[in-house]
């Protein structure tokens, strides 16, 4: 008897000893799990995770790149994507609202100068613009490439200038005479007459705000 009672304990002993061994090594790979700690950026949230003000940010820079305004709905889709991939005289004509523009350019022989020109910005009258002008005084000025030409330039300044830059904008045009903008969201004046009713259009060297008004230089 005492033979088979020392056997016993000897039994449980080596059972007890393997029941702790499993539970440590649970333990220890529950620490080890643990002990990875999730990357953060600093504020307390997971890197790679998008707040509410990132997106925010993220629309409020898409907005920024897109044509704005009453008047672009009337411009056919394929036209605004022609009018991206060429220069601005020649997407100008890809434009029907502006094809008296296109015209007057013809006439003051600027294509090539609008085309070749680098990164300018260019306030285009639409059509019922120029038809605001009494008819004796709008075929005067297609007659006169002089007079022509330097009201033209008027309605270009240097670089292109995104719809922030307009909100209290002054530009030196390339007439030589200053352009006053003002404006926000997507309401603009230039020289605090002729609305922009579509803006922020981009060809491949300029903007285009196209303006209910022609512009005239002192």
């Amino acid at each position: 008897m005492p033979a088979k009672n020392a056997l016993t304990a000897t039994a449980s002993a080596a059972l007890l000893a393997l029941g702790l061994a499993a539970c440590g090594g649970s333990t220890g790979d529950e620490a080890v799990g643990s002990a990875s700690p999730t990357a953060t950026d600093g504020t307390g949230m997971t890197e790679g995770t998008e707040t509410a003000d990132d997106m925010e940010a993220t629309g409020d820079d898409m907005a920024a790149t897109e044509p704005f305004g009453t008047a672009c709905a009337d411009i056919p889709a394929d036209s605004m994507d022609s009018m991206a991939q060429e220069p601005v005289a020649t997407a100008a004509s890809d434009n029907p609202d502006l094809s008296t523009l296109v015209s007057a350019i013809e006439e003051a022989d600027m294509v090539d100068t609008l085309n070749s020109a680098e990164d300018i910005t260019v306030f285009a009258p639409t059509n019922e613009a120029f038809e605001a002008i009494p008819q004796e005084d709008l075929d005067a000025l297609l007659a006169d490439q002089e007079q022509l030409t330097n009201v033209l330039n008027y309605h270009v300044v240097e670089g292109k200038q995104d719809p922030t830059a307009l909100e209290a904008g002054t530009f030196t045009s390339l007439q030589g005479e200053d352009v006053t903008t003002e404006g926000s969201g997507e309401e603009y004046t230039v020289n605090g007459e002729a609305q922009v009713v579509c803006g922020n259009i981009q060809t491949s060297n300029a903007t285009v705000y196209m303006i209910d008004g022609v512009l005239m230089p002192s």
